[in-house]
């Protein structure tokens, strides 16, 4: 629903100068950062102050920042309290023997007054040495539901009390003038702070205050930047040095947001998109997986089916993944998400990946690095030679230039999470028994052996791995080298009005959507997945702009219609590499859906809603074209019983529009009616002499001659495929020529029609009803 923004950054290799000057404050009414006089200065203050005094809008220029969540929260209450000793929460005091320092605010007014300050106080007030920090205590965490289930403890490095620590230490040396500098320059830069928060107290005040309001990563960020502003390269560089992972995390936690923050869902369009917190519903996600397809059918009596639905009670929830336990209850190191195409993996991905940005949950976690399977292909394809090899160290570094110097990834205690997403993307059989053994990240190989050894675990000891991919793909890995696999099952009936209702804040249009939807049993059961309801909330609300609609019931064909389209555009940009203008389709694109439209024929036929490798080579097709990259199969976990793999269409309906698309297409473009074997004469030009009539007569007779369910919805496809709205608009140029003429007889298919609703069985007669809505209801 999103395509990997990674693809576009393969040729970067380090920030260019635009990413490079956006850190950089802008010009402004206020000047540069570096006043040349404090007369400069003390202007640039008073225009600040008579703006607070005001209330007017600060325009002050900002850093790139996160929501408030980020901020720490922690308020150490010195001023008012100067017996109160520096820790996490605001109710511990200080420890015997303690030394005290006064850090009771100033007079602000006395503070911007040089004649008024002694010089020497400032300066010894200013210099002073922080109380030691107590040893890092791990704050509790509300989000973390079992505290003996923790992934890691953060590096004293990533923690508060040593970056405090290290704050103050980095700032004490200072005089007066320097710090009031830093101070104007820092509060110029930052909005989120007051010019009281800023200039009132000593130099523990203002890093206490910084530290509350904008959290650990940007604080140090911050005054990193600050120093570097005013001079101070020195003790900047010094600083970075001593808290490079921090800052290697605000990195990682900074590129999250701003990848995930924002979900935009189709046609990437400049400035649309949704809030992904707005619009997510989490799916359920099983630990005991059986294929991810519904079983569900209109019809009760439909083809022998094998399908099951995991139990409730193998639900886990998407931020309790990696707290799981495997059968000898060790932690999970290796954990695999599967499911079937557009069940939302790359929108889990998103939504941990924010959490952990937002420290809302597994904030334990020292890092999150996420890796595009995508991306990795792109690169071993296109833009290194065969002989060219590379680190695990220069692969992060290649996607993720910020984590330079990471030799800790290394260390067993260093605990991080390592996403391997899109595995289908990767488009190779990996050797994984015979593949060199790697064991640190600077040993250089080819990209086949690298992502074997990080599966194996001989690198990266530390990490947590997740792999996502469709199961056709994933099923190549070893089950040794994978603790446990998981598998997205997609939404509940409270899932489906919860997504369809968060959407809009119009709660009456919301209200219409779902009650239309529901309309359509058939569209209920196939939109457990979440890339349906998407399609659902898209078109509806569309359509609800127009008068009167909402009338009669929605047509279902033109739906899956736009199910193959999407799926198969979605192939030609992620697998191949096509962009949003230029998805036109090749006479191989066209011969696919036609081949699998057949294969899914057959199986009707023969009353079978699985197929095996056979089936597919039988009809001209490529295994992984069919079961990987089309976005219409998918494999079932079960072998066959005598070991063969099993694979079936993403749902029963899918599997009979795609046999409705065969006969339907061959009877348009070769005036063969493949029901009958019986070829259409062709009289003076051709085209003109087909009839929709005889083609429909050997639908219904096939139908009425089997049981209910078995070519009932099959029949309702191609009725509405018969209809003039989606053969003449929908289908045309797309699996045909535009130049083509409309299907002719349809009057008289109707008029069949509307006879055999009069004469059929009872049972029959709802669905033949369903079949004369499709095929003569316009489009509202």
């Amino acid at each position: 629903m999103d395509p990997d923004n990674e693809v576009e950054s393969l040729f970067r290799t380090e920030l260019d100068d635009d990413e490079k000057e956006k850190f950089k404050r802008p010009a402004s009414s206020y000047g540069s950062m570096k006043s040349e006089t404090e007369e400069e200065e003390g202007d640039v203050l008073v225009e600040r102050v008579e703006m607070e005094k005001e209330g007017g809008d600060q325009v002050a220029p900002v850093l790139p920042e996160r929501p408030t969540p980020h901020a720490t929260g922690f308020q150490m209450i010195r001023s008012e309290s100067p017996e109160t000793l520096y820790t996490i929460t605001t109710e511990q005091t200080k420890p015997p023997g303690a030394f005290v320092i006064d850090t009771r605010s100033s007079d602000l007014d006395d503070f911007l007054d040089d004649d008024d300050v002694d010089d020497e106080e400032d300066e010894e007030r200013s210099t002073v040495n922080s109380p030691e920090p107590p040893e890092p205590v791990e704050p509790d965490d509300a989000m973390q539901t079992d505290e003996n289930r923790k992934l890691g403890i953060l590096h004293p490095e990533q923690d508060l009390p040593y970056l405090f620590k290290t704050l103050q230490k980095a700032l004490t040396g200072l005089n007066s003038d320097e710090l009031r500098a830093f101070k104007y320059s820092f509060y110029q830069w930052e909005q989120k702070m007051t010019l009281k928060q800023v200039m009132e107290g000593d130099l523990l005040d203002f890093v206490d205050k910084s530290l509350e309001v904008l959290g650990l990563e940007r604080t140090l960020y911050h005054t990193i930047r600050t120093l570097e502003n005013v001079g101070k390269k020195e003790e900047a560089e010094q600083l970075r040095n001593q808290c490079k992972r921090a800052l290697i995390r605000f990195q990682l936690q900074h590129y999250a947001f701003r990848k995930y923050q924002v979900i935009r869902e189709g046609v990437v369009q400049a400035g649309v998109g949704n809030l992904l917190d707005t619009v997510y519903v989490e799916p359920q996600i099983s630990t005991c997986g059986f294929g991810g397809v519904n079983p569900a059918h209109e019809f009760s009596q439909h083809r022998p089916s094998h399908l099951q639905v995991p139990s409730p009670d193998s639900f886990v929830s998407l931020n309790e993944l990696f707290r799981l336990q495997k059968v000898d209850g060790t932690p999970v190191r290796t954990v695999l998400t599967t499911g079937i195409p557009g069940i939302g993996m790359s929108v889990c991905v998103g939504k941990f990946s924010l959490d952990w940005a937002e420290l809302r949950a597994n904030r334990d976690l020292q890092f999150i690095i996420k890796l595009s399977f995508r991306a990795l292909w792109t690169l071993r394809s296109k833009n290194l030679p065969p002989s060219q090899k590379m680190s695990v160290m220069e692969m992060i570094q290649y996607y993720h230039p910020d984590c330079k110097g990471m030799p800790y990834l290394e260390e067993e205690h260093c605990k991080f999470l390592l996403i391997l997403e899109s595995f289908d993307c990767y488009q190779t059989t990996l050797d994984w028994k015979n593949a060199e053994v790697i064991n640190d990240i600077s040993t250089q190989a080819h990209p086949d052996v690298l992502i074997v050894n990080i599966l194996r675990g001989s690198v990266l000891p530390g990490a947590y791995i997740w792999i996502l991919g469709r199961r056709a793909a994933v099923s190549q890995i070893p089950s040794q080298f994978i603790d446990v696999v998981t598998e997205i099952q997609g939404f509940s009936d409270e899932m489906k009005d919860d997504f369809l209702t968060k959407r809009y804040t119009d709660a009456q249009l919301a209200a219409k959507i779902v009650a239309h939807y529901k309309r359509l049993p058939a569209l209920v059961t196939l939109a457990h997945q979440p890339f349906v309801c998407w399609m659902i909330a898209s078109t509806y609300e569309r359509s609800f702009r127009y008068d009167d609609y909402g009338v009669h019931r929605p047509r279902l064909t033109p739906f899956y219609i736009s199910i193959m389209i999407i799926q198969m555009n979605r192939r030609l940009q992620f697998y191949y590499g096509k962009t949003d203008y230029n998805l036109k389709w090749s006479n191989e694109d066209k011969l696919l859906l036609h081949q699998m439209g057949k294969m899914a024929f057959k199986m009707l036929e023969r009353n079978t809603s699985v197929f095996f490798e056979e089936d597919v080579k039988d009809n001209g097709l490529k295994l992984t074209e069919v079961v990987v990259l089309s976005g219409l199969c998918t494999e079932l976990p079960s072998p066959a019983s005598d070991g063969r793999r099993t694979f079936c269409f993403i749902h029963l309906t899918v599997q009979e529009f795609m046999a409705a698309v065969y006969v339907f297409t061959t009877f348009r473009t070769e005036s063969k009616n493949v029901l009958d074997s019986g070829v259409i004469p062709r009289l003076m030009s051709g085209y003109q002499t087909k009839s929709a009539a005889s083609l429909f007569q050997s639908a219904l007779t096939r139908t009425l001659n089997h049981p209910l369910g078995h070519y009932d919805m099959f029949l309702r496809f191609l009725c509405g495929m018969l209809g003039p709205e989606c053969h003449d608009k929908e289908l045309k140029g797309i699996l045909y020529p535009h130049n083509m003429p409309k299907v002719a007889g349809l009057e008289e298919a109707e008029k069949l029609l509307e006879q055999s609703i009069q004469t059929a069985p009872a049972d029959r007669v709802e669905n033949l009803r369903e079949c004369l809505r499709e095929m003569t209801q316009e489009d509202e």
